[in-house]
């Protein structure tokens, strides 16, 4: 397959949006947790223990998101440079490395999600009682 420019290019909007996507589940997280915080100082109960617990989880997924998007996004940069350059073997290998950093970002995105909805069930049971 012949690399131009414009295919790494395409990664461009779909990383800048996922980024702001990442950043948005990152405020929500860290707004949240400010909330517990007041709370917990007040109660001291133990779902917001188990919360607490969860959301430090989901804030390390989080920044390895945000870090693999960001190393995805900075080899697509590098992938033009090189087809600029014209070393082509090179471009071939750094755009998949970068493929592979934004699959693994999606990946970690999943895995959040998952917990996101554990801690959302946290809430559900806790009002149920």
């Amino acid at each position: 397959m012949q690399l131009t420019l414009s295919i790494p290019a395409l990664l461009f909007p779909a990383i800048s949006l996922t980024m702001l996507a990442y950043n948005a589940r990152y405020l929500a997280i860290a707004n949240l947790i400010r909330q517990l915080n007041a709370e917990f100082n007040k109660t001291q109960a133990t779902p917001l223990k188990m919360q607490i617990e969860s959301l430090r989880k989901r804030l390390n997924i989080i920044k390895n998101m945000q870090g693999t998007a960001i190393v995805s996004f900075l080899l697509a940069a590098v992938t033009m440079f090189l087809i600029y350059v014209e070393l082509n073997v090179w471009a071939n290998i750094i755009f998949g490395i970068s493929l592979v950093f934004l699959m693994l970002s999606l990946l970690l995105s999943l895995i959040e999600v998952q917990l996101s909805t554990k801690a959302l069930n946290i809430q559900l049971k806790n009002m149920e009682k």
